[in-house]
């Protein structure tokens, strides 16, 4: 018989849809202002190098990575590692996502509240991720045999709850580092005013993969939800 999930449909599925979008349009975006270049011909590594050396943060290093779009800073490490697409560009988009990095790094060393909660729930996420499937399929296959066990997949879905915990922690990680990166190539004049909104547009839809990103845990977490919650009072 055709089993027709309306939870996924109705919930998960627009979230998904909308991942897809806010991906889709990052990669655009980034692709249509990395053909902008800077007048003032500095690369995207040398913005990011000013950025922190204005901050006091002459420690942090700055390296070239392999891949499209795989920039990151590493706490552990310091450093910050920008992608081939980005790292030896004058493009504006190039400019904002290193920028970015940077400002990654300056909220490290300013011990910004979101981004040490972030760090700090990492390995619990990790670990919940993990779980979270593995117990609610335990939970389904023993509370068959004993109904006291159902608490198996209240477990699981509490693991899976802390991925929506930390997309929820990244928006403001991520959405203030775009602030500091604007606002340091705005101050230290890395790029022209009417450059200025190439690096801002890339990193807004940048911003939108994770509020995305957000959307899909959540909504896949109220599926889980209202599939098992509705499925025990069902049993009961």
């Amino acid at each position: 018989m055709f089993y027709f999930d309306w939870t996924y449909v109705v919930l998960v599925l627009p979230a998904v849809i909308l991942a897809m979008w806010a991906s889709a349009n990052v990669n655009g975006t980034f692709k249509k202002y990395s053909t902008q270049y800077s007048r003032r011909g500095i690369t995207a590594a040398q913005a990011a190098r000013r950025v922190l050396d204005a901050n006091g943060l002459q420690h942090v290093q700055i390296q070239h990575v392999g891949g499209n779009l795989t920039d990151h800073f590493d706490p552990k490490a310091n450093v910050i590692r920008l992608s081939d697409s980005v790292y030896s560009s004058t493009s504006t988009a190039a400019i904002g996502v290193a920028c970015h990095e940077a400002g990654h790094a300056v909220q490290h060393a300013v011990h910004y509240a979101p981004i040490k909660l972030r760090n700090a729930i990492v390995p619990i996420t990790n670990i919940g991720s993990r779980l979270s499937m593995p117990l609610i399929l335990l939970g389904l296959i023993l509370s068959a045999a004993s109904p006291d066990l159902y608490w198996l997949i209240y477990a699981g879905i509490a693991c899976f709850g802390l991925s929506a915990v930390f997309q929820l922690v990244t928006l403001p990680t991520e959405f203030n580092a775009s602030r500091r990166a604007l606002q340091a190539i705005a101050s230290g004049n890395l790029l022209y005013d009417d450059e200025m909104d190439g690096a801002r547009k890339t990193l807004r839809a940048a911003a939108l993969t994770y509020v995305a990103a957000l959307a899909v845990a959540v909504t896949q977490l109220l599926r889980l939800v209202i599939i098992f919650g509705g499925r025990r009072r069902n049993d009961d």
